[in-house]
């Protein structure tokens, strides 16, 4: 019989980020805003082995996201999935998915680009990849990679 230790308590609502790529939960954190006192419970685990290997864990106690916080994780973790929580229990499972357009999410790289001026352009993008991960914006077709994304979430 083997023995199971929970490391993390349950959250009585709210929602659970997991299956995030290891060592990116801090990352998921910043751009959710979690910097700071938000007034509720966050947990996170990283490095937890699981049968497709490692990952992290994120627990935010009365949270709910966004549709464009959605979109901002799947941008920092394709592969994450989100439950939310009532009562305790999963009652929806939401596999996160690259968007095919991308608006006012992520800053273009290229100082040059017209939405880096000081012209009022939200910056747009296209998904050219998903795997690997592979953005171009539409106003100056400048490509982006997986890590300057990450690094370039408004």
């Amino acid at each position: 019989m083997t023995e199971q230790i929970l490391k993390v308590q349950k959250i009585k609502n709210g929602i659970v980020i997991d299956h995030i790529p290891c060592g990116l939960a801090l990352k998921v954190l910043k751009i959710l805003g979690i910097e700071r006192d938000i007034g509720s419970t966050v947990s996170m685990v990283m490095h937890v082995k699981s049968k497709y290997g490692w990952k992290d864990i994120v627990k935010i106690e009365d949270r709910f996201l966004e549709e464009k916080e959605l979109d901002k994780i799947a941008l920092v973790a394709p592969t994450a999935t989100v439950n939310i929580i009532q009562n305790y229990k999963v009652v929806k499972k939401h596999r996160v998915k690259v968007p095919e357009h991308i608006i006012g999410i992520v800053k273009c790289t290229n100082p040059k680009c017209i939405t880096n001026q000081r012209e009022p352009i939200t910056p747009e993008f296209y998904t050219v990849s998903k795997d690997p991960l592979i953005i171009k914006c539409r106003y100056c077709e400048r490509d982006m990679e997986a890590d300057e994304i990450i690094e370039n979430i408004i």
